[in-house]
């Protein structure tokens, strides 16, 4: 059984020549950009989403930082 990359390899082709075909060459990297850019929305949303669902607000990379002015203790 093929996998994925190889079975359909010819599909995946033919269809980036119908794509050049109908916007152009010139009109690719913006094409390219805007699915960049809805694959991070996606996968930002995505997260968001499990986030909620395990009962947390935000994710632990974006909570803010413990900036509490107290100085560290030092033992006697």
């Amino acid at each position: 059984m093929p996998g994925l990359g190889t079975g359909h390899l010819w599909l995946i082709l033919i269809l980036l020549v119908i794509v050049l075909i109908i916007w152009g060459p010139g009109k690719l990297p913006d094409i390219g950009a805007g699915m960049g850019r809805a694959i991070r929305e996606f996968r930002k949303a995505s997260q968001e989403t499990k986030d909620s669902f395990a009962g947390t607000d935000a994710p632990a990379a974006a909570k803010p930082a413990d900036t509490s002015s107290e100085e560290p203790k030092t033992p006697a």
